[in-house]
C-alpha cells in the first residue's frame, strides 16, 4: 500500500504539472513563457512513472498477512503450543532480530503507515482545485524597495502625436526615467496593469509584476496615477493619458514611480501573461 500511495501520488504530481502547463496558461501565474517546455516534459516523466508504479503494484500478487497475533490466544481459540512458548522465551526469533522495530510501536508504525501515506495527496489535489493566481496588490505592497534609476538611454524612438501609443509600464518607466529626449512630454499613452493602494494622497498605482525567473523574485513596476478615481484593488485597468513631466536632474537616486495624468480609464480582463 505504500508503494501504491506513492505512485498514486506521482501520477497525481504529474497529471497537475500537464494540467497548468500543456491544457491551459495557467503556468504564467508562476513562471516565464520559456518555461513550458520544461514543464511539460517534467510531468509527462512524473506522470509516466507514476502509471508505471501503479501498474506494477496492480499485478503485484496478494499475499494475506497469516501472522498470529504477538499476544492472546490463537485465532481459533487453542493455546500456542509449548515450542512456540519455548521460542518465545527462550531467545529471540530472526524476523525479530531483522525487524528494525519491535513491540506494539512498530507493527503499529507499519500498520498506520498507509494512512499517513495518503496524506500526501492533499497538496496534489489543491493544485486541482485552487489554483493560485498571479501576484497582485498584496505582493506588490510588500515589495517598498524603491524602484531603481534607469540607465540614461537615448535609443528610444519618437511617439505619434496624433494617437495613443499602447506601451508596457516598463518602456513607460524607461522613457520617464532613462530617456534625455523626454520622448513622453505631451504625448498620449495607454498603459494595463492592476490597481494597487498609494500612500500618498490622490493618487494610486497603476502595477505589474516583473520576472526575472518565476513569482518568487518578481518586483512591482509602478506608474502613479492621478485624475481619476481608482477602481477596487487588483482590478485590472487600461490608463489612458499623459506622463507628468519632472526634470531629470532632480530625480532621486532611488527614483520614486513616475505620475501619469490619466484622461480615461476602462476595466478589462486579466490578461493570459500577467507578468512583464
Amino acid at each position: 500500500m505504500n508503494r501504491m500511495a506513492q505512485s498514486l501520488v506521482l501520477t497525481l504530481l504529474g497529471g497537475a504539472l500537464l494540467r497548468i502547463s500543456a491544457l491551459s496558461t495557467t503556468y504564467l501565474n508562476y513562471v516565464k513563457p520559456g518555461f513550458r517546455p520544461l514543464l511539460i516534459a517534467a510531468g509527462l516523466v512524473v506522470f509516466l512513472l507514476g502509471v508505471m508504479g501503479l501498474v506494477q503494484e496492480w499485478r503485484r500478487p496478494f499475499v494475506p498477512d497469516r501472522r498470529p497475533p504477538e499476544h492472546g490466544p490463537w485465532a481459533d481459540g487453542r493455546a500456542p503450543d509449548a515450542g512456540a512458548r519455548e521460542a518465545s522465551e527462550d531467545g529471540r526469533d530472526t524476523a525479530r532480530e531483522n525487524s528494525p522495530d519491535d513491540g506494539h510501536a512498530g507493527h503499529a508504525g507499519h500498520r498506520h503507515g498507509p494512512r499517513v501515506a495518503w496524506l500526501l495527496c492533499l497538496p496534489v489535489m489543491a493544485i486541482f482545485l485552487i489554483t493560485p493566481p498571479a501576484l497582485g496588490s498584496f505582493a506588490a505592497g510588500r515589495d517598498e524597495t524603491p524602484q531603481p534609476r534607469p540607465t540614461v538611454l537615448d535609443g528610444y524612438g519618437a511617439l505619434a502625436g496624433d494617437r495613443v501609443t499602447v506601451m508596457p509600464l516598463g518602456e513607460f518607466i524607461g522613457r520617464a526615467w532613462g530617456d534625455t529626449n523626454r520622448s513622453l512630454t505631451g504625448k498620449p499613452v495607454r498603459l494595463a496593469g492592476f490597481v494597487a493602494r498609494s500612500k500618498k494622497r490622490g493618487q494610486w498605482y497603476l502595477t505589474r509584476m516583473q520576472l526575472r525567473c518565476c513569482a518568487a523574485d518578481a518586483f512591482p513596476l509602478r506608474v502613479a496615477v492621478v485624475g481619476v478615481a481608482p477602481p477596487p484593488d487588483d482590478t485590472w485597468v487600461e490608463v489612458t493619458g499623459t506622463w507628468v513631466a519632472t526634470p531629470y536632474d532632480k530625480l532621486p537616486k532611488g527614483t520614486v514611480a513616475p505620475e501619469m495624468k490619466a484622461t480615461g480609464l476602462t476595466r478589462v480582463d486579466q490578461p493570459a501573461e500577467p507578468y512583464e
